[in-house]
């Protein structure tokens, strides 16, 4: 018999990558945590993490043993409150890509709340590595990202599918143009999307063109690059989706490329019969206003 306290000391040093933080966690020396540890893998006949100097990593047992451990602690949770308190709302670990506009975030946060739904939301935002490293973890339960073919480890729903163009300052020359080629912006400024899921294809896209601009920012948050170039300061290349006052999206000439946007579930919350999620019939259904 598997004893809880073991199932919470594995899930502490996956939640925070190391033993000794994990050990603060739980409010034990390391050397308990450690103790507790080999015992669980003792019990289950096999090693669950790769130890290094700097981090421990799942092994394929342990991965396994992720999904069940969140969902076993998740059900104690839940009966633990509903003993002494009210019945606990479903929790709902929901990743979003840091390159999806917060505006649609924000409206789907207020529907979400407006419904009235037994859930409690928790946004976590990451990079498309880091959301699929904490679903394969256990450690988000869904991620509104962008959806890859070779991606089979998650079920997936696809929800839409959008390009990429410019964002000029509605007070730039070309403001009436709808579609602009590289060569046209030789002369401007522009500003780095860091962040960007095509930023290499974007500086092969102009250099190939002969057009290479000096770069006046360089950010990873969305909301300053746009509030950069509605001020005037450069133009940059972004998702179709994005807007803001003061700022015009003409297409760039040639620059075809596209991202296909949808939903990953944890393995932990797609089990047939699993209950159903108020949270994403929403993400459904208002991210499917910005498709095609």
């Amino acid at each position: 018999m598997i004893d809880r306290y073991l199932l919470r000391y594995f899930l502490a040093v996956i939640d925070h990558g190391n033993f000794s933080k994990a050990a603060a966690q739980c409010n034990v020396s390391q050397p308990t945590l450690s103790v507790g540890i080999a015992k669980l893998e003792r019990l289950l006949g096999q090693p669950l993490f790769h130890r290094t100097n700097r981090r421990v990593e799942l092994t394929e047992a342990g991965a396994r043993l992720a999904v069940h451990a969140r969902r076993i602690e998740s059900d104690f949770i839940l009966f633990e409150r509903s003993v002494v308190e009210a019945p606990a709302r479903r929790l709902v670990r929901l990743g979003v890509l840091t390159t999806i506009p917060w505006s649609l975030i924000a409206r789907f946060a207020q529907a979400h709340l407006q419904s009235g739904a037994d859930e409690q939301i928790e946004l976590v935002e990451g990079r498309e590595r880091d959301l699929v490293e904490r679903l394969d973890r256990g450690r988000i339960d869904l991620a509104l990202t962008i959806l890859r073919g070779d991606e089979r480890r998650f079920e997936s729903e696809h929800l839409m599918s959008e390009g990429y163009a410019l964002a000029i300052p509605s007070c730039h020359p070309l403001a009436d143009e709808a579609i602009i080629p590289a060569e046209m912006l030789a002369d401007n400024v522009m500003i780095v999307r860091r962040h960007c899921e095509v930023l290499a294809e974007t500086s092969r896209h102009f250099t190939r063109r002969g057009v290479r601009p000096f770069f006046v920012a360089r950010t990873t948050n969305d909301d300053r690059a746009l509030s950069l170039v509605a001020a005037g300061m450069g133009v940059t290349v972004m998702p179709e989706s994005f807007t803001a006052p003061g700022v015009l999206r003409p297409r760039l000439a040639g620059f075809e490329f596209r991202r296909d946007l949808g939903l990953l579930f944890g393995r932990h919350f797609s089990t047939p019969g699993g209950p159903s999620s108020v949270a994403a019939s929403l993400l459904r259904e208002m991210v499917s206003e910005f498709g095609d």
